[in-house]
């Protein structure tokens, strides 16, 4: 794969920019205020090339919505459980540049006082440390990105946990209103400085963060989520994403721009029958936006020679999703569900599929689409598909993680991923996809699998962490769970 680093440059000149701009300078030595200014907007973009290109890939391939074409063999190790320590090391090493830019802005805009820069640094470090956490347990975090921590310790999952918590709750409770110096503007690809809006991406995440600790803490679990929605927070109603995105070279989705531009090829990704047939058998319009004409194949089934395949659907120009509307919406039915006897449930989930469905409607960013998908009503109405059970607290916490995993497409599958660890939904199937009994929208074991047919939990660390940081723990099988996983 190509440097993600073209690819952030790029994106930091799609938006104007203060002339003073140098990537060469020492951010820690810039004057008062520009390292906001000038850093923020890389560090957005770094984050959003590393997380839409390297984990949605692994994610899509884990998640099911696609599988490696029987005639080619670009993904196989994903698509068969064999990433080692020689796989993505540049994914690491993006994410950790890119936090290094977060994490400058974060240390100027606290000596400053500037709050609105404080908060949107913090809630950009705990989203992008909470995607590492999640995939690999223990990362560095309190000595990362620090000069005077060449090697960092690593912080286990749990303490980073606590970390991230704490940084976020403190962040959320600066005063905006008191924040001195430069306001964020256009450097803010995310919300173009609607501060409203990045205090309900901080709750949001609180909540996330709380709703990761359901099955290993279930009581600070439900502490953490009835003290902040009780306190009346807000949570996302907008995506927080980047759009910005152009249909040339360097400068499209990151997801888009690594599997079909660099590789100038549609041949590599091709629909899974899990995702698949679960569209299909619910009759769910967004199967033709996903996917093309073809028909779909067994996961990792890329021996079989089969052809027709349905092509994995991907455009330019779709946003980059740190955090959807309808991922917040699904996470507040959720604590809903599980905290106050699921009243209000049902309203959130409808609007987290309906939010979904906009997506595919041909007025928005998503295009070129052929015609809109339509309204979502008549799967959600009483006797409707996806309508949302009336009792159950099981059977509506899986309806919402399987909305939530059908909306996760195509560039947040890590995200389903992490769900499915934490939940158990989609459920694991224990039938091959080959057998007329396989119910569509189960996991299925892929064919071609190295693990010994046990899905895979976590990605293991690369090799050039383990032997540049002594810090680093002993290395874990792509099937250990990781510390909140116990489902």
């Amino acid at each position: 794969m190509k440097k993600i680093a073209t690819l952030i440059t790029a994106l930091f000149l799609l938006v104007s920019c203060d002339e003073t701009f140098d990537i060469n300078r020492d951010p820690d030595a810039l004057p008062p205020g520009q390292a906001n200014s000038t850093i923020l907007p890389a560090g957005i973009a770094g984050l959003a090339g590393a997380q839409g290109s390297y984990y949605a890939l692994i994610g899509g391939f884990w998640s099911q919505f696609w599988t490696q074409n029987t005639t080619s063999n670009q993904y196989k190790n994903i698509d068969q459980y064999s990433i080692g320590t020689n796989d993505f090391q540049t994914a690491w090493t993006a994410m950790y540049d890119a936090l290094n830019d977060i994490r400058v802005v974060k240390k100027q805009a606290e000596a400053e006082g500037n709050w609105n820069y404080y908060l949107i640094a913090t809630v950009l470090e705990v989203e992008a440390s909470q995607v590492l956490t999640d995939l690999y347990d223990a990362i560095p975090y309190s000595e990362a990105n620090n000069a005077n921590f060449l090697q960092p310790k690593f912080n286990t999952g749990k303490e980073t946990y606590d970390l991230m918590i704490a940084d976020l709750k403190l962040a959320l409770s600066k005063d905006l209103s008191s924040s001195v110096g430069a306001a964020p503007g256009k450097d803010d690809f995310i919300f173009n400085g609607t501060m409203s809006n990045w205090t309900k991406f901080g709750n949001t995440l609180l909540l996330k963060l709380h709703m990761r600790l359901t099955q290993v803490n279930p009581t600070l679990a439900e502490s953490g989520i009835k003290t902040l929605i009780d306190s009346g927070a807000q949570f996302l109603d907008v995506d927080a994403g980047m759009n910005q995105f152009e249909d040339a070279a360097d400068r499209s989705n990151p997801l888009y721009e690594t599997d079909r531009r660099q590789l100038n090829t549609t041949l590599n990704l091709k629909a899974s029958k899990t995702l698949y047939l679960y569209l299909q058998s619910n009759a769910d319009p967004r199967l033709s936006k996903y996917y093309g004409a073809g028909t779909a194949n067994n996961q990792g089934d890329f021996e079989n020679g089969a052809t027709g395949l349905a092509t994995v659907t991907l455009y330019a120009k779709t946003p980059l999703y740190f955090m959807s509307a309808e991922e917040s919406y699904f996470l507040q039915a959720e604590a809903l569900v599980r905290y106050y006897g699921g009243a209000g449930a049902k309203d959130k989930y409808d609007l987290g599929v309906a939010a979904n469905f906009k997506k595919y409607d041909n007025t928005t960013s998503v295009a070129p689409i052929t015609g809109p998908v339509g309204s979502p009503s008549a799967l959600l109405a009483a006797g409707g598909k996806y309508a949302f059970p009336t009792t159950g607290t099981t059977a509506q916490i899986e309806a919402i993680i399987t909305q939530k995993w059908i909306a996760s497409f195509p560039g947040n599958g890590y995200e389903s991923f992490l769900e499915q660890n934490r939940t158990g939904f989609p459920k694991e199937s224990a039938l091959p996809q080959t057998d007329e009994n396989y119910i569509p929208g189960q996991l299925a074991m892929s064919v071609e699998n190295v693990t010994s047919n046990v899905f895979p939990r976590r990605l293991v660390l690369p090799n050039t962490v383990k032997t540049r940081n002594p810090n680093a723990p002993a290395l874990s099988k792509i099937t250990t769970p990781v510390w909140w996983d116990v489902n």
